[in-house]
């Protein structure tokens, strides 16, 4: 059997992909290449191009293939992006997800495991968001992924699909082996955009906002490294795999990091003093979004490898490194 990668070509899907391989799964890739990049799919995976709104393609590929499990990270992702054109947030996240849920219950595919985001809760209103808390999206990017675990979960209801929900928050870092990395051309990735400005590949850094009530007034993020997500999306997996009930957990280490923080520790390990500029608040940012992820870590044992945040930054400037090297 197969596990189907969908956005395989991007972030978090590529480091899905690869772990995958390296404990011996059979993988397909399907992506588009709208945002994701060809050479982040590993060799050793089957890559189908296409897109998860396509029907005929999903229909062939899993005639094709002996899926028996998804996970799904193809989606559009910016903020600031889905408050301009909610409409292609909808679209993409929400209506082609819904497409990919209807190919994959006729296909008889047996687990679905979701990349969701903690941007469906909203401003919290407390320190730490637990997977109770209240959910209220303050985007059409949180909106839109809200819509697609309701989704899910009735699908489940209806049919034999077991679901887990997983809700990032803001995930960083690469490959340890400097194998896949953010390659996402003008990503927005605040730890991304530090190591490209420290590489000389931006003039600067800008902070959007410094009147948060935060200790330092920019806003705070749980930075959670993007092996760690994907550990937990394999832990999901064989939970589902194994007969668990579905899903649903948030993703991330319990503690923020403001955008001055995260500044600092880009100075600090790359050895640079970054330029900053200051500009306003972004439409659709919360001040800060901070994770309790204690269930995950009881219920399936999942246990973080690099919750440093030094760590985060150092993976990332090596994957970066790596990457330039290999453009120019």
């Amino acid at each position: 059997m197969s596990v189907l990668v969908t956005g395989g070509a991007g972030f978090i899907g590529a480091h899905m992909a690869l772990a995958l391989i390296d404990r011996g799964e059979s993988v397909v890739v399907l992506d588009n290449l709208s945002t994701g990049v060809r050479a982040n799919i590993p060799s050793s995976a089957v890559f189908v191009p296409g897109d998860i709104g396509d029907s005929q393609v999903l229909k062939g590929l899993f005639a094709a293939y002996p899926i028996d499990a998804i996970t799904h990270f193809a989606a559009s992702t910016v903020v600031p992006d889905s408050v301009r054109d909610p409409l292609s947030y909808y679209l993409n996240n929400t209506v082609n997800t819904r497409n990919l849920i209807a190919a994959a219950v006729e296909a008889r595919v047996r687990h679905f495991v979701f990349s969701s985001t903690a941007a469906v809760y909203g401003a919290p209103a407390g320190p730490l968001v637990s997977e109770t808390a209240p959910t209220d999206p303050i985007s059409p990017y949180g909106a839109s992924k809200l819509m697609s675990e309701r989704i899910l979960r009735d699908a489940s209801a209806a049919h034999d699909l077991g679901v887990a929900i997983l809700r990032y928050f803001n995930v960083a870092g690469a490959d340890p082996q400097a194998r896949a990395g953010q390659s996402t051309p003008r990503a927005t990735h605040l730890i991304k955009i530090c190591v490209e400005a420290a590489l000389g590949r931006r003039d600067g850094v800008d902070i959007y906002g410094e009147d948060y009530p935060t200790p330092d007034g920019t806003g705070v993020r749980d930075y959670i490294h993007v092996s760690d997500l994907i550990d937990a999306h394999l832990a999901a997996l064989d939970s589902l795999r194994a007969g668990a009930p579905n899903l649903l957990y948030n993703c991330g280490y319990g503690r923020g990091h403001s955008v001055r923080e995260v500044i600092d520790a880009i100075n600090r390990v790359a050895g640079t003093s970054l330029p900053v500029r200051m500009r306003p608040r972004r439409e659709g940012d919360a001040a800060a979004v901070v994770a309790d992820a204690s269930a995950i870590r009881a219920d399936l044992g999942w246990t973080p490898r690099f919750d440093d945040l030094d760590i985060i930054v150092r993976h990332a400037l090596a994957w970066e490194r790596r990457a330039g090297r290999d453009r120019f």
